[in-house]
């Protein structure tokens, strides 16, 4: 008899199966959760099913293995035993989170339940049991919703805007009360209602009851997280970060503790620093009396946590405790997620967090001043894709002294932006496919919305916090965002966004500042980054800049270790400044015909090609000499001494001259030809084949006098420079 194979593995009470080096197997959440027991942080029991068993499911016609039916039931037995509550009883039920973990983090791609094993009998029982009927009823309408959508497929349909449970809780709110009231002023006899209508629409949308069993509850959840690994959103994402499909998702079952109990509770998300600057705070935000997906879902703006410190000052302490003791173990950033219930407090999630390039950097470098990492490790905590961010523009000083802030929001992805406002992802796609800038302008983001968000060059949004989906995904994205700017009044049937009394249509431009979480109308000027403006435009003093400074002690590491020397495309001085400014080595192409296109060297140019004789060809090509030695002497005293390879005149000669009978006209009357003579040339020098024409070495074999000058301007600008000491 062959070893069972171990498909569950357990945690809680400081006691775990697992640890924080088995991601592929457990997925990010299921080992760090497992970490987090091991290390003595309060994490609720529960257990962790393996990626193995999503692997199976896939290629076994979504089905399991036989073991794990029994194993899974063990796990529930584990849980029941350590909190003396059984699941689905009727005095004491136990209720679960049933949520996702892949081995790399895809924030909001895959679906969670929360507050499962409730039903008609164990709600009663869970008022009876926490002396509070409103709470027991919020976890239930929470539960059926949660269910409805993620296994039963109440979905929105084509035209809705809006989440079918959403559009029931707002008909209610109106009805009940006038107006669209925050949640936790629903009453429990508002809850039971609501209760009563979702089940109405999960019999008429999905055709089937709400199932009352927690077991069959049980086994679907783990079922549609199993299932959300290939869905639409989950697809894209994966597609987007080089997330292998074969990697899988594990499924994590976790004793609920709840942030909804009353004042006294709550959830929240925080990074260990600031995820968007990078600086050394304690960085996140908190509901009073909400459960996490309440926080992330952005349907109520959370407060900063550092009100928390007022608010439950035994809490906060704990947590900035909490705080310490995951960056001294995991070495890095962590982005987690916590529950306070009745004053106490769970940790329910830690990961590595998503950050923007500019906070990446600042990560790194002081990290390493702190003797948490070396300064290899350092290096490779900055991906090279985020080190464009860190360049890349901010508004203009001058262009936005003179414009009018017309919202504040918070800052969740810093840089500027511009562009046509959208206010659904489809069109947003659609727009930019056509070459327009787009900002995707929503009340609240969700995963569906994740195409518009990568085709927009920002995000902006009524509702949400900083740790928002739109927050979480802009940052590691790169996007420029703006959340929770809440005086925006966004109507999707008229695709207008009103605010300050002006009306903005679809097609209108905005402007954010991610940095500042500031909106405004129309398209404003952006200027260079601050690295930019210390390297290239020496506007700005290096000590002034801390951005700046730490970018260069970065760049100082790499070199350190860098075997690869990288030379640049370059064709003028400027190109060629920028590019050792940033560390080239050299120029590896400097192409000779980007040259010949400024001021009037094109008509000299154009009077060599239109010549018939070769003393006219030369006369022409005098002319342009004094232009290429220039350049080529500019370019050598840039790269005092480093290596170029200059490539001479390539292009097919009629990419120099004008094709329409207008310009060409023009061209004759300027050289004193006939339009004839300028027509017959383009077309006898016209080329199917632009890749295997008159160019290049062919070039200079038919017309050497072309080489020769461009050969005699190159060792004449070095003759030049070298006496000059270069």
């Amino acid at each position: 008899m062959g070893k069972t194979k171990k498909y569950v593995y357990l945690f809680g009470n400081k006691k775990a199966d697992g640890n924080g080096a088995m991601k592929a197997l457990l997925g990010g959440k299921g080992a760090n959760l497992a970490e987090m027991t091991r290390i003595g942080l309060p994490v609720p029991p529960g257990f962790t099913i393996t990626t193995d068993v999503c692997a199976y499911y896939y290629q076994n016609k979504k089905s399991y293995p036989k073991e794990l039916d029994s194993q899974v039931r063990s796990g529930v037995e584990f849980i029941e035993k350590i909190l003396a509550k059984k699941f689905g009883d009727l005095e004491k039920p136990l209720l679960v989170s049933v949520r996702s973990g892949a081995r790399d983090s895809m924030p909001g791609m895959m679906d969670t339940i929360l507050n499962l094993g409730l039903n008609d009998q164990t709600v009663r029982a869970l008022a009876r049991l926490s002396n509070n009927e409103r709470f027991a009823w919020d976890c239930y309408r929470r539960f059926v919703q949660m269910y409805g959508d993620v296994v039963m497929g109440v979905q929105k349909r084509a035209g809705e805007d809006h989440e079918p449970f959403e559009i029931v809780i707002h008909g209610l709110k109106h009805e009940r009360y006038g107006a669209d009231i925050e949640d936790t002023v629903l009453k429990a006899d508002d809850l039971k209602e609501l209760v009563a209508r979702f089940k109405a629409l999960i019999k008429e949308r999905a055709g089937s009851e709400f199932p009352q069993d927690p077991w069959k509850q049980l086994w679907g959840a783990v079922g549609a997280v199993f299932g959300s690994w290939m869905n639409d959103r989950a697809i894209v994402y994966r597609r987007k970060y080089n997330i292998p499909s074969e990697w899988g998702t594990a499924v994590n079952v976790q004793a609920m503790v709840y942030g909804n109990t009353g004042d006294n509770s709550g959830s929240g998300v925080a990074f260990t620093r600031d995820p968007a600057t990078g600086e050394k705070v304690f960085y996140g935000e908190f509901l009073i009396n909400a459960q996490g997906e309440d926080v992330v879902a952005g349907v109520r703006t959370p407060e900063p946590v550092s009100q928390l410190k007022q608010q439950m000052p035994h809490a906060y302490a704990e947590l900035e405790e909490i705080r310490k003791t995951l960056e001294s173990h995991f070495k890095d950033v962590q982005d987690f997620e916590f529950t306070i219930e009745d004053g106490e407090v769970f940790m329910l999630q830690t990961r590595n967090g998503k950050r923007t390039g500019l906070a990446a950097v600042r990560f790194a470098v002081e990290m390493e001043k702190e003797k948490l990492i070396d300064w290899k490790t350092a290096i490779r905590r900055v991906p090279a894709d985020q080190l464009d961010q860190v360049l890349a523009p901010v508004f203009d000083r001058k262009a936005i002294k003179s414009a009018k802030c017309i919202a504040r929001g918070l800052p969740a992805g810093p840089g500027a932006a511009s562009g046509k406002l959208y206010l659904n992802a489809e069109r947003a796609v659609e727009a930019a496919g056509k070459g327009e800038k787009v900002l995707l302008v929503r009340n609240e983001t969700s995963p569906e919305d994740l195409r518009g968000m990568i085709a927009a060059e920002g995000i902006l949004t009524a509702k949400g916090g900083v740790s928002s989906h739109a927050a979480l995904v802009a940052r590691q994205m790169g996007k420029v965002c703006v959340c929770g700017a809440s005086v925006l009044q966004i109507d999707y049937a008229s695709r207008t966004v009103t605010v300050g009394g002006e009306t903005y249509r679809e097609g209108d431009a905005l402007s954010i500042n991610g940095t500042a979480g500031e909106v405004y109308p129309g398209d404003i000027k952006t200027a260079a980054s601050e690295v930019v403006q210390v390297l290239i435009e020496e506007s700005l003093e290096p000590k002034e800049s801390r951005t700046y400074q730490m970018f260069k002690k970065l760049m100082d590491w790499c070199a350190q270790v860098s075997e690869l020397e990288i030379r640049t495309n370059a064709d003028t001085p400027e190109q060629t400044a920028n590019a050792i400014a940033f560390g080239a080595t050299g120029i590896g192409l400097c192409r000779t015909e980007h040259m010949f296109f400024e001021g009037d060297r094109i008509d000299a140019m154009r009077e060599m090609i239109l010549a018939e004789k070769i003393e006219d060809r030369k006369k022409a090509l005098a002319k342009l000499l004094p232009y290429q030695k220039d350049d080529f002497a500019a370019i050598f005293r840039e790269l005092k001494g480093l290596p170029a390879t200059i490539r001479f005149l390539d292009p097919p000669l009629h990419e120099f001259l004008p094709h329409d009978h207008a310009a060409q006209n023009q061209l004759a009357q300027k050289l004193g030809v006939s339009v004839d003579k300028v027509s017959q040339r383009v077309k006898e020098l016209h080329e199917f084949n632009p890749m295997l024409g008159f160019r290049g070495c062919r070039l200079g074999l038919v017309y050497p006098e072309i080489s020769e000058m461009q050969a005699r301007a190159v060792f004449e600008a070095a003759a030049e420079v070298q006496k000059k000491g270069v």
